[in-house]
């Protein structure tokens, strides 16, 4: 009897990890759901859902991006990337463990769940506008027409927003020569204290002010910094949580 259970366990085990056509996974599925913190790691570092993937469900069978991105804001699953000697990335859901960390679980729902809302607007025409930015240039959609434009939406008190200002800085310096990208920023904040917080922080972008309003209401936004990427027909191309996608996203996005 305890030798039938046995092989019954490993051939559920191998039901479940094997993955003949598409490589195995690159970490235990198992074992980096013990600690929240090593979980936290390995999502940030190797998981990056605003790129192009492979999405496969819990039976290792291809499925649509938007099914996987629901599954992983509805339903209790961690996605975990499989190795791959190509350079397409494979990315599969695994159950969560009843034993994980609550936190987990509730911080795949949230991921997911934000992932899903950005991939949904992909295609969607950005909302018009027209403000003026901290020059007194008036910025439109109008006047940005024909050119692809990156929008860094963030607040002074956004920590993760300032920390990628090093970052996006270099990228504007990368597309300098690029006349037909054009970078602008939506700021929460008054000019008054934009002013003054840039004069020791500097942002190479466009920043318009008093834009809480409309980035709460119009672009219904709850994470802070997104990033939008408008394509020349004025179409969102991406909407992106942090820098490192965005650097990959507007390097495909310019070859087109």
């Amino acid at each position: 009897m305890k030798k039938t259970i046995t092989i019954i366990l490993f051939l559920i085990l191998t039901s479940t990890f094997a993955q003949t056509k598409y490589g195995n996974p690159e970490i235990d599925p198992i074992q980096i759901q013990k600690n929240f913190n090593d979980w936290s790691a390995y999502q940030s570092k190797k998981i990056m859902l605003s790129r192009d993937f492979v999405a496969l469900d819990p039976l290792s069978k291809e499925t649509s991006k938007e099914s996987f991105l629901d599954q992983m804001a509805n339903g209790n699953f961690i996605p975990i990337r499989l190795k791959s000697d190509d350079s397409i990335y494979y990315y599969k859901l695994f159950k969560i463990q009843p034993k994980s960390d609550t936190s987990i679980k509730a911080t795949i729902n949230q991921i997911g769940f934000d992932a899903y809302k950005n991939y949904k607007m992909g295609g969607t025409a950005f909302p018009k506008f027209s403000f003026k930015d901290l020059d007194g240039n008036v910025v439109s959609n109008e006047s940005m027409k024909g050119k692809i434009i990156v929008i860094k939406c963030w607040y002074i008190h956004c920590t993760p927003c300032i920390r990628e200002f090093p970052q996006v800085n270099r990228l504007t310096e990368e597309y300098k020569d690029r006349k037909d990208i054009l970078f602008i920023s939506l700021a929460e904040d008054s000019p008054e204290q934009l002013k003054t917080f840039l004069a020791r922080k500097p942002l190479s972008y466009s920043v318009i002010p008093d834009m809480k309003i409309y980035m709460n209401e119009t672009l219904d936004l709850n994470a802070f910094p997104t990033h939008f990427i408008l394509n020349k027909e004025g179409l969102i191309s991406k909407v992106l949580p942090n820098f490192e996608s965005l650097e990959v996203a507007l390097a495909k996005e310019s070859k087109l």
